[in-house]
């Protein structure tokens, strides 16, 4: 193992023992009952040789240490042979009654440990993606982003849990035995040291290619998740294109590579663990070959030959499960690694200190160039335009052409312009706390999303301060949605399931404006707000809007020109360039690509 990879398992681990430190008091029982199940072992292990020498033979040579027989330190010694024999039940079973409680303590505590500790990292990560920049979302799929705060955090769960309580209790069985072994006999347990390094040798070759491995299929695992959240959401799709074999075959490579990379995980540790445990055997039988030379046989009687014998085949049991539980460790390293990669993302950049309750609306694009990351050209080009307090701006044009971005820009979505500027009551956006400029600002975009709770809820998701049934079926009726609203049996109070999927699309649309009109800022975004409907609902939500857009700055994205024909200022947008400008009738006139649109959408 190199420098460098042992500094980055050494700084992972110990930023994952930050985690411990609330749970500092349960960590000290639990290590405490581990320490004491292994101890508790080790005793058992070393009562063996008083128990044959004193209860078997007779006229045995004094042990150093043992007065009048043996003194197990248990408060007394044993005077005959008889009294060894009689005593050793009771010794067994108090010794395996303190073993079962220290088991208990230590499991139980351990797997509350985990079980919190995971929890807090969960939720770490789940809030720092809610901090995270749009483009670092876009960036990622989301099989990916999913898969960290799910599949990464219970490898973590192992690797603190069950991996904890193999190395401590373990740890402390196997150096309990070699005490044991060396208090009997330290020639016979030299042969110890011989075939340590070569199993510390093995553990850390192992170690790294359980590691490298364990990213490996985390980044497999992320692939399984993806596909199987893009299947899901395009279900209607896939049946209706008949694409169930190319999923199932888009399916079976990414669940096949996990299996892979999992069967080269599992190699790895079926190696390690039988090599363990042939290199483990060579001193059991080094230790039976030196115990039958005669210089070894006059130092030695039946008990202490047991004791070592017991306390080697022992420890066999232990170093394996320490060998095993080295993947489980490994695994919640890299994942560790990964989950901490994603909370040292830098979060989205607000270095704004301008704050206001409610601004008047005046927004304004000045000479803006904008660049999504990792693309050469350029998505907005000179874009340039004014809209007063009150008004509303139309942009229109081809699907790609930019109109989105100008949207995503005004919440700031994206900071980094090229250059140019974007402000707000004459207030560059920039200076904005991030907080206080979305507030100003409702959105409803192309895509509606809502949350799997009721129709009332969805309206007044994330309302600032108390909202009353009135002020939701009031946005409810001028957004249209009341009348489907009205005929459900449970009305506002009705389900919407994941995503709104017991909705229509159309119902849909019309509680994400409900949702946009109960929010009541003074700058309100439609991104094709009105698509998913049909005319005769467009007709009734367009009444509705308009009234919401008094003494408001309305921004409206839309194809179907019908929705924008009152606008105060149409754009017509092409490759990120504003190439005409004006009111309805005004861009009629000039019969240019509004007026090719216009034509083609209602003819002559």
């Amino acid at each position: 193992m190199t420098n460098s990879s042992k500094s980055e398992v050494s700084s992972v681990f110990l930023r994952l023992l930050t985690y411990l430190v609330p749970l500092k008091g349960v960590l000290f029982l639990s290590v405490f009952g581990l320490v004491l199940y292994g101890l508790v072992d080790a005793t058992f292990i070393y009562s063996i040789k008083p128990f044959i020498d004193q209860g078997f033979a007779s006229n045995v040579p004094t042990t150093p240490g043992l007065v009048e027989g043996v003194d197990l330190g248990m408060g007394g010694g044993f005077n005959s042979d008889s009294d060894v024999l009689k005593t050793a039940p009771f010794v067994v079973i108090g010794l395996f009654t303190l073993r079962g409680l220290a088991n208990f303590l230590s499991t139980y505590g351990i797997s509350y440990i985990s079980a919190r500790m995971i929890m807090d990292m969960r939720q770490q990560v789940f809030e720092h993606y809610l901090k995270l920049p749009v483009s670092y979302i876009d960036a990622e799929s989301s099989g990916n982003l999913i898969s960290r705060v799910t599949f990464d955090t219970e490898q973590i769960a192992r690797a603190s849990g069950s991996a904890l309580i193999t190395i401590v209790r373990d740890g402390i069985t196997v150096i309990g035995m070699l005490g044991v072994m060396f208090y009997n006999s330290w020639k016979l347990s030299l042969c110890i040291l011989i075939v340590g390094p070569l199993i510390g040798l093995v553990i850390a070759v192992v170690s790294r290619k359980f590691r490298k491995v364990s990213k490996q299929i985390q980044t497999a695992m992320g692939g399984v998740t993806s596909v199987t959240e893009q299947m899901i959401k395009g279900h209607k799709n896939v049946l209706v294109f008949g694409g169930q074999q190319a999923e199932s075959q888009r399916f079976a490579k990414v669940n096949d590579d996990n299996r892979s990379r999992t069967m080269k995980l599992a190699l790895a540790q079926a190696i390690s663990q039988p090599l363990v445990m042939v290199i483990g055997s060579l001193a059991l039988a080094f230790v039976l070959y030196a115990s039958s030379l005669e210089s070894m046989r006059a130092d030695l009687t039946a008990g202490t030959f047991a004791t070592i014998l017991a306390a080697m085949l022992a420890m066999l049991q232990p170093i394996k499960s320490l060998t095993r539980v080295n993947a489980e460790f490994q695994r919640g390293i890299a994942a560790c690694s990964t989950i901490f990669a994603v909370l040292d993302t830098p979060a989205e950049v607000d270095n704004g200190t301008y704050e206001k309750q409610r601004v008047e609306g005046r927004l304004s694009f000045d000479k803006v160039n904008f660049r999504y990351d990792n693309q050469e050209g350029l998505a907005l080009k000179e874009v340039d335009f004014t809209v007063n307090p009150g008004e509303t701006l139309a942009l229109v044009g081809r699907s790609g052409s930019g109109k989105s971005t100008i949207a995503s820009l005004i919440t700031r979505f994206y900071s980094d312009l090229d250059s140019g500027d974007i402000r707000l009551d004459d207030v560059s956006l920039r200076d904005y706390k991030l907080a206080s400029l979305r507030r100003q600002v409702a959105l409803v975009s192309q895509q509606v999303t809502l949350i799997n709770d009721t129709i009332a809820a969805n309206i007044a998701y994330a309302y600032p301060g108390e909202v009353t049934e009135a002020q939701i079926i009031d946005a409810a009726k001028l957004a249209n949605a009341w009348e489907f609203i009205s005929n459900l049996p449970e009305g506002i109070d009705t389900q919407v399931g994941e995503n709104g999927v017991m909705l229509s699309g159309g119902q849909r649309q019309r509680i994400a404006i409900a949702r946009a009109i109960l929010r009541d800022a003074p700058i309100l975004i439609l991104d094709e707000a009105t698509s998913a409907l049909d005319t005769e609902s467009e007709k009734a939500i367009q009444t509705g809007l308009d009234n919401l857009r008094q003494n408001r700055t309305s921004i409206v994205i839309a194809h179907r020109l019908s929705t924008v024909e009152n606008a105060d200022q149409i754009l017509v947008v092409d490759q990120g360039k504003v190439v005409e400008r004006g009111t309805h009738s005004e861009l009629l006139a000039k019969q240019g690509i509004y007026y090719n649109l216009y034509q083609m959408q209602f003819g002559s």
